[in-house]
């Protein structure tokens, strides 16, 4: 297995190393930016630059962004312009070749756009503890000669991860990527979801342009590196992309972008662009709070990610973390909220069955004793015509 990944590995380091001194058309699909924001970005990155969809438009000022896979710097530059000088940007890559492309511009980008908020880092987008510059430092009076050498570099691998991880756990608004997660060899995709989900905060996002296949791609394609490299062996289905969030534990998937051409046919099996937005924050307990939800419509009824069974018009008994999950994003219009008159003391909140499915009694919000009579609060109707 270690074999195969260090393939895989090699194959990505020399093909983009290779993309980041000449243009490489083949990498890259057709993708509309905003032409304001390349606008300052140099020419070099943007003929160097290869993408599949633009995760920056769902950006917000003020935000701390994490690019995965970030190379010649591309989209760190236009999420700086977005997020503006209260927030800041972290480009992460392995390649030494296309760090060095986003580095050599960040001062000249910086003066023309009027802050400076961006920094890139290397890593493997798989494991975000470990701080390559630095562990190439260390090595640099370490070199490994022994297979006790070779003990002692795992430890301290072990220690930067531990005591000096290059993100921090919960310390990132957005995570964004351009068509590099599929660049991952696929035992390791596991961990590279784990990753995403540990550094964003509680109610963070990740919004993710990659390529999926509308098949399994077969073995003998995935053994070959060049296709690796290209995009393609790496790819997953398009349901497998949208369950490995749900497996790390994201919560409101949604598919934001999908071109309905493909951008490659191989054997039959159709490669294109997706970009999707998943949110973190549904861990934790499940407390009652006498808070109930009405769906909308239009469907007569529909189930969240968690089973809970919401029918249109029903007040449905929820706890306080799945109130607060669908009132927000991206579930924010499709439900009425309704609140209990008095809210509960924490003191005396208690847990709530989350297997639950019967409705709220409109008494357990209002109160077993409620019993006020009130006048018109104001006229039913929108105008004059009626009551």
């Amino acid at each position: 297995m270690t074999s195969v990944i260090n393939e895989v590995e090699q194959a990505v380091i020399d093909r983009y190393s290779k993309g980041a001194k000449s243009t490489v058309a083949e990498l890259c699909c057709a993708v509309d930016y905003d032409p304001e924001c390349l606008a300052v970005i140099p020419d070099e990155i943007i003929r160097r630059d290869y993408g599949c969809g633009d995760p920056s438009r769902h950006l917000r000022r003020g935000e701390t962004v994490l690019d995965l896979g970030s190379g010649g710097g591309k989209i760190c530059y236009i999420a700086s312009q977005i997020v503006g000088p209260e927030g800041r940007v972290i480009g992460v890559d392995m390649n030494q070749d296309m760090l060095n492309l986003a580095r050599d511009y960040q001062a000249e980008v910086a003066e023309r756009v009027g802050w400076d908020n961006v920094e890139f880092r290397r890593a493997r987008i798989q494991d975000l503890k470990l701080d390559l510059d630095a562990l190439g430092e260390w090595l640099a009076d370490r070199p490994v000669r022994t297979p006790d050498d070779l003990v002692t570099l795992e430890a301290e691998q072990s220690r930067m991860r531990r005591e000096q991880p290059l993100v921090a756990d919960q310390s990132v608004d957005v995570v964004v990527s351009n068509c590099v997660l599929n660049l991952v060899e696929g035992g390791q995709k596991p961990l590279l979801f784990a990753e995403i989900f540990r550094v964003l905060k509680r109610g963070g996002r990740a919004v993710i342009s990659d390529i999926v296949s509308d098949e399994p791609v077969p073995d003998h394609l995935k053994s070959d590196p060049e296709l690796w490299s290209g995009c393609i062996s790496g790819a997953m289905t398009e349901q497998g992309f949208i369950e490995a969030f749900e497996r790390a534990g994201f919560y409101g998937v949604e598919i934001l972008d999908r071109t309905e051409q493909p951008w490659r046919t191989v054997e039959g099996i159709e490669f294109r662009s997706v970009t999707l937005r998943a949110y973190r924050g549904k861990e934790g307990p499940c407390i009652e709070t006498n808070k109930a939800l009405i769906y909308r419509g239009p469907w007569r009824e529909v189930a969240d990610d968690d089973g809970h069974l919401f029918r249109r018009g029903e007040r449905a008994a929820v706890c306080e973390k799945t109130f607060a999950i669908l009132t927000g994003e991206p579930y924010a219009g499709e439900f009425d909220a309704v609140l209990p008159l008095t809210p509960i003391d924490p003191a005396h909140q208690r847990p709530f069955d989350c297997t639950r499915t019967s409705p709220r009694d409109p008494r357990e919000s209002k109160g077993q004793e409620y019993d006020a009579t009130t006048e018109a609060a104001g006229p039913a109707c929108s105008d004059d015509s009626c009551c």
